[in-house]
């Protein structure tokens, strides 16, 4: 055939099927390794890119622990659980539509709301009255009673819709470190739990009469808390670790206020004693009207020395110590000077009319004078006035 050729291979094949390329399955094999190559790259390259963006497909947190949303019982969650459905909102009206005041109240026997009467006061000029209770139903409410030398007033509302009525603690039994809640609508937030300890005992409050009215001041011996009590909180219950109310929020200090603006909690809260609110609301209830404790004596408001003393003069008409009355039948006399109250030291007239006022008509309380520079012991009977006294005394 020429030079450059050879004979062909053995066995009579032809030169194509000797240059045949790879079998079938080959192919396959090889086509699976270039996928997964391809494959691999690609995500490679996806999460190289993400990486870049700040971004990761793949993140997750996993999933939601269990648990229960059961507390104990003697929980701060465990305690609101069991006041708040006894503690309401209230939002009163002067009748004019201009103005209004808002609080918070609770329930107590047989249907009947302890709030304060500062609270309430713009309803018993013609007003009304709006209750919404912690399931957020609404009703109207009308005023049994209110005493504003306590600062403390009783509401009937229309309707209870099964509420529960709260529990009645016993304030002589509170010590100061207690921890305490303070349950309201601050602000008209309902619903709003807060709590602290019992910051201190028998501090005299004097609560002005917030709506601009002629009312008397409320002289208060109050529970301080460093609870958080804001604008709204008035009324509503300050309870211990059982849930048992033990004082009912009043007032708070501020470190400024303007007719504007007034500033909220800066931890220094103030409750009126529940033992002085149970015996007014009973009294309110049964009377509509509340009695005034008093030892009948009249103070000198130029002494600046140790504790208190007692008018030495008649004073517009009345004489420094009532004839009759529990300071005279002691042995107290005009120009006394008392210093010490159930063995609280006093430090002015204000903590004297606030601790009297605290006291029950009938209980004894035991006080050291001083006459002549000698200190003496007398133990007083508690009385109150026919009809609530205009002035404190």
């Amino acid at each position: 055939m020429g030079p450059g050729w050879a004979p062909p291979p053995p066995g009579g094949g032809s030169a194509a099927a000797s240059r045949r390329g790879p079998g079938t399955g080959l192919l396959v094999v090889l086509a699976v390794v270039v996928a997964l190559v391809a494959s691999a790259l690609g995500s490679v390259g996806t999460y190289l890119l993400t990486r870049t963006n700040g971004t990761d497909p793949s993140y997750s947190l996993g999933p939601l622990p269990s648990g229960a949303t059961d507390r104990a019982p003697d929980s701060v969650a465990g305690v609101a659980a069991r006041v708040l459905p006894s503690v309401v909102s209230l939002e009163v009206g002067n009748g004019s539509n201009t103005e209004g005041a808002t609080g918070s109240g609770f329930l107590i026997k047989n249907g009947y709301v302890v709030t304060n009467n500062h609270v309430v006061a713009m309803a018993a000029k013609g007003g009304d009255i709006k209750i919404m209770f912690y399931n957020r139903k609404t009703t109207t409410g009308r005023i049994i009673g209110r005493d504003p030398g306590s600062d403390l007033a009783v509401v009937k509302p229309e309707d209870t819709f099964g509420t529960p009525e709260i529990s009645l603690g016993n304030s002589d039994q509170v010590v100061v470190g207690d921890p305490v809640i303070a349950v309201g609508s601050p602000l008209g937030l309902s619903g709003t739990v807060t709590t602290g300890i019992v910051s201190s005992l028998n501090r005299p409050v004097i609560a002005g009469d917030e709506n601009g009215g002629s009312e008397e001041p409320a002289y208060i011996s109050a529970i301080q808390t460093d609870a958080a009590i804001n604008p709204g909180n008035s009324g509503g219950p300050l309870v211990n670790g059982k849930g048992e109310v033990v004082g009912v929020n009043s007032a708070i200090a501020t470190l400024s206020r303007s007719l504007t603006n007034q500033s909220g909690s800066i931890g220094l809260g103030f409750a009126i004693p529940v033992n002085q609110a149970r015996r007014v609301a009973e009294e309110l209830v049964t009377s509509g009207k509340a009695k005034r404790p008093k030892i009948g004596i009249v103070l000198d408001p130029d002494y600046k020395g140790q504790g208190v003393r007692i008018a030495s003069e008649p004073t517009e008409g009345r004489q420094p110590v009532d004839p009759g009355g529990p300071a005279a039948k002691a042995g107290l006399k005009a120009g006394d000077v008392i210093l010490e109250l159930d063995g609280l030291r006093l430090q002015d007239g204000n903590e004297l009319i606030a601790l009297i006022r605290s006291k029950a008509p009938g209980s004894h309380i035991t006080v050291k004078y001083q006459r002549a520079g000698q200190e003496r012991t007398a133990t007083l009977t508690v009385t109150a006035d026919a009809e609530p006294a205009p002035s404190p005394s």
